[in-house]
């Protein structure tokens, strides 16, 4: 039997944020092995995948600082402003940056980041990339962690990383509780063309039932403008909502965000999936660190989730890299317990902040709709209350890893 190659990291899951941590390790000398159940082609086939991201200007500068800035940039639309309104009714909030904080952060597909994240991975020697397969024994020991692959394979490793997402076997496994609760919605996501420009606003429009967020994407190449849309609806109604014809479905979000884009039409496939709140209070285990939404799930209402983990990557392979430097090994107790303390305030302020703001606008009745359009006026009217929002919509607050500054 042979000694299967040893690397540094074995990461399970690569999806956005397992393969961002792939490369980002491998810029700094890391190596790694990424197993992931799915190929890379049926991540990456057209309409598989209709999600948009909204990339913060701190998740910006990791794909720029691990050289992914020449490929992604001609693909993201920037995000000039953000709006925020109250079921279209007066009071709204509006941030835009002034001309020297550049923008509040790029609109891309989910699709193009894939592509880019594995044309790169598939260039860097220092990540091994098993797809199609999956775990079938994990063994975390005093000296190493081995995985044991579907195909008879086994990679060896020294910290062994959970990215799979919300459903974590690696961290059921470990026994790493966490808070959870459902929230009872559906989001639908799609996107569509208008007859107006969305002049690089992004709206987030709140209603009872859920919030409909308005996303700008780059235009067609046939010059028709484009948006990603996020709808979320109460789950009760999800199933009447996924039945209708699209001219139906179009016509509901024309009607909640005011006709303000003019006419529109679908121009991807619709989706939608459950939302619901997790979040561990611990991420480490004995050679074992949870990263994205293995570690912590939210509700999409801020889109901060992908970029919650993209934080993550940034301040694991921080710490990896001066504990390797110190002479420590990659899944030595003092590198992670780093980690996870370094984790800790930022992760628990924006899952909680999120859920807030879920709780606060899902509140129905005009005394709760008048209360909250007085605060969005105090917001809208305080300059440093809007920058301060704005500074944690752009990731640029807190004490931020090297690879996510400029």
């Amino acid at each position: 039997m042979t000694t299967p190659q040893r690397r540094d990291l074995v990461i399970l899951g690569g999806g956005l944020v397992g393969m961002t941590l792939a490369l980002a390790a491998a810029r700094q000398g890391i190596t790694s092995h990424v197993i992931d159940k799915a190929l890379p082609e049926e991540l990456t086939a057209e309409g598989v995948d209709a999600r948009a991201s909204a990339i913060s200007t701190a998740s910006w500068n990791l794909f720029a600082n691990i050289g992914l800035g020449a490929a992604l940039e001609p693909l993201g639309c920037a995000i000039e402003a953000i709006a925020v309104t109250d079921a279209m009714r007066p009071g709204r909030i509006d941030f835009k940056p002034q001309p020297h904080e550049g923008t509040l952060g790029r609109m891309f597909a989910n699709r193009d980041i894939r592509l880019a994240l594995f044309e790169a991975a598939r260039a860097e020697p220092a990540i091994a990339w098993s797809s199609g397969v999956e775990p079938v024994r994990r063994t975390r020991g005093d000296h190493g962690v081995e995985v044991e692959l579907s195909d008879g394979r086994t990679v060896a490793g020294s910290l062994l990383v959970g990215a799979e997402g919300r459903q974590s076997p690696t961290r059921a496994e470990a026994g790493l509780s966490s808070a959870r609760w459902d929230y009872h919605h559906r989001a639908m996501v799609t996107a569509i063309t208008h007859e107006k420009s969305h002049e690089g606003v992004a709206w987030e429009i709140f209603y009872p039932s859920g919030p409909l967020a308005l996303l700008p994407l780059l235009d067609l190449p046939d010059g028709r403008h484009r948006s990603a849309v996020v709808w979320t609806v109460d789950e009760k109604d999800a199933k009447g909502v996924i039945a209708l014809p699209d001219a139906v479905f179009t016509g509901e979000i024309a009607q909640r965000m005011g006709h303000t884009f003019g006419a529109i039409e679908l121009c991807a496939p619709r989706m939608s999936y459950p939302l619901n709140f997790h979040h561990a209070p611990r991420i480490v285990e004995n050679r074992l660190a949870l990263i994205g939404d293995a570690a912590h799930g939210m509700h999409p209402i801020a889109g901060q989730g992908l970029n919650l983990g993209l934080r993550d990557v940034g301040v694991l392979v921080e710490v990896l890299a001066d504990g390797m430097r110190l002479g420590l090994e990659p899944g030595d107790a003092q590198v992670l317990a780093r980690y996870e303390r370094w984790r800790a305030l930022d992760a628990t302020t924006v899952m909680a902040t999120t859920d807030a703001i879920v709780r606060l606008f899902g509140m129905p009745g005009k005394t709760a709709s008048a209360v909250r359009r007085l605060g969005m006026a105090g917001v809208q009217r305080s300059g440093w209350l809007k920058k301060f929002f704005m500074d944690e919509a752009r990731g640029m607050s807190g004490d931020l890893p090297t690879l996510l500054r400029a």
